[in-house]
C-alpha cells in the first residue's frame, strides 16, 4: 500500500514553488489562485525571504500549493492509496483525495492561515516541545499550568501550546528528566486559543460540497481512516482547536500494511518520522523535482495505469468490540457485511465498500476497537 503524505507548517523553505513552477500548466495554475485569493504566490514561492513565508498567513497557502504542484507532477491524475497531512497538509492531501478541489484547498489554506493569524494577536501565546520525560507527568503540569497538547508526532515528544507566562513558567522547571525547547510559531496552534479560527473555518466549510473520498483519509486528531467526505470536513474544521496526533496516524499506516509513502513537497519533516514507525517501508521525500523519480519508482503498477483506485481498507464504524463474520479468503460484495461492532448504544454493521476479497483481518475476533479504526484489507 502506498500512502501519500503532506507536511505541515514549518517545512517550508524560501524559493519552494521555484522548481515546480517550470511543469507543464503549473505557473499558470499558481497565477491563477494567486489571482483568486489576492496573493502573490508566485513572488512569494520564488523570491520571498525566510522572514515573510514565516508568516502564518503566507506560510499555509505556499505549503497548499508546493503539494498540490508536487501531487500533480507525481500522480499525474492517479490516486494512492491512501493519503494523511499534517495540520495544514490535510488540505492538498483532501484534494488529492477527491474531497477538495484544487482551488478550495487554496482558498482554504489562504482563510486558514489568516484566520489563525488573527486568533494567535488576540493574546500571547505560543508553543514549545517537550523532550523526554515521562509523558504522564508532562501533561499533568501542563494541566496544572493551564497548558494544553498541541502536538504528538513520535513517543516521547511532546508540543504544549498556552499563554505565554505558563510556558516559560515550565521552561523554568521542566519536568523531571525533560527539555523544554520553545517553538518560532506566532501562537499557540491546536489548542483553544485557535475557536475564533475554527468559527471562521467552519463557516467557509459548511459553504462547501464534499465529494466522495476517492481513497481513505488517515485523519489528524486519532489516526481513524475517513471515507467520508463531509465527515474529512468536519475534523478539518475540528483540527484547529485539538491536538495533531501524528503518532496514531503513523500507527494506523502500519496496522494497513503501507509498504510505501511519498511525501509531497516540501518534503523532509514527516519522511524522517515515517522511519521510526514504518521499519522496512519505501521511503520517498519530494523537495525538488530531482526526486520524482525515485517517487515514482515506489508507485504501483496499477496506479501508474489507472487512476481508478477504489477503497482497500475497512474502517470501524463505531467502538465496541468486534465480532468476525467473514474470514480471509472470503469473497464479498458490495455492502454486504463483515462482522460488528458491539458497543454501549447496540451494534453496528461493518459493510464492505467494495466487492473484493478479504485479503487480511488486522484485529481478532473480540478485540476492543475504535471508530475509524483500520479493521480489514479488501483485494
Amino acid at each position: 500500500m502506498l500512502v501519500l503524505l503532506s507536511p505541515g507548517q514549518g517545512s517550508q523553505t524560501p524559493g519552494l514553488l521555484t522548481p515546480w513552477l517550470d511543469f507543464p500548466g503549473a505557473r499558470a495554475a499558481v497565477e491563477r489562485w494567486s489571482e483568486q485569493v489576492g496573493l502573490d504566490l508566485v513572488a512569494l514561492g520564488t523570491t520571498a525571504g525566510a522572514d515573510e513565508i514565516r508568516d502564518t498567513a503566507v506560510a499555509q497557502p505556499l505549503l497548499t500549493v508546493a503539494a498540490l504542484l508536487a501531487a500533480d507532477a507525481l500522480l499525474d491524475g492517479a490516486v494512492p492509496d491512501a493519503v494523511c497531512g499534517h495540520s495544514v497538509g490535510e488540505l492538498p492531501a483532501l484534494a488529492v483525495a477527491g474531497v477538495l478541489t484544487a482551488d478550495e484547498a487554496v482558498s482554504l489554506a489562504v482563510l486558514r492561515g489568516r484566520a489563525m493569524a488573527d486568533a494567535a494577536a488576540v493574546h500571547p501565546t505560543g508553543l514549545v516541545a517537550v523532550l523526554g520525560g515521562d509523558t504522564a507527568q508532562v501533561l499533568a503540569l501542563a494541566a496544572e499550568l493551564g497548558l494544553e497538547l498541541a502536538t504528538v508526532n513520535v513517543a516521547g515528544q511532546v508540543v504544549l501550546g498556552g499563554h505565554t507566562a505558563a510556558l516559560e513558567e515550565l521552561a523554568a522547571a521542566p519536568p523531571e528528566r525533560s527539555r523544554v525547547r520553545p517553538l518560532d510559531v506566532a501562537g499557540a496552534f491546536h489548542t483553544a486559543a485557535m475557536l475564533p479560527a475554527r468559527d471562521r473555518l467552519d463557516r467557509a466549510v459548511q459553504a462547501l460540497t464534499p465529494g466522495r473520498p476517492l481513497c481513505p483519509v488517515v485523519a489528524n486528531a486519532d489516526g481513524a481512516v475517513v471515507t467520508d467526505g463531509r465527515e474529512a470536513l468536519t475534523r478539518l474544521v475540528a483540527q484547529l482547536t485539538g491536538p495533531v496526533r501524528f503518532d496514531s496516524c503513523l500507527a494506523t499506516l502500519s496496522a494497513m500494511g503501507t509498504h510505501a509513502a511519498v511525501e509531497l513537497a516540501p518534503g523532509g519533516t514527516l519522511t524522517a518520522l515515517a522511519k521510526r514507525a514504518l521499519p522496512g517501508a519505501q521511503l520517498a521525500a519530494l523537495t525538488t523535482p530531482a526526486d520524482l523519480e525515485l517517487g515514482r519508482s515506489l508507485l504501483p503498477a496499477g496506479l501508474r495505469e489507472s487512476p481508478e483506485v477504489r477503497f482497500r481498507v475497512v474502517p470501524s464504524p463505531g467502538t465496541g468490540v468486534i465480532d468476525l463474520t467473514r474470514l480471509v479468503g472470503d469473497r464479498v460484495e458490495q455492502g454486504e457485511r463483515l462482522g460488528l461492532v458491539a458497543g454501549r448504544s447496540g451494534s453496528e454493521e461493518v459493510l464492505a465498500p467494495l466487492a473484493g476479497t478479504v485479503s487480511e483481518w488486522v484485529v481478532s475476533h473480540g478485540d476492543p476497537v475504535r471508530v475509524g479504526q483500520p479493521l480489514a484489507v479488501l483485494a
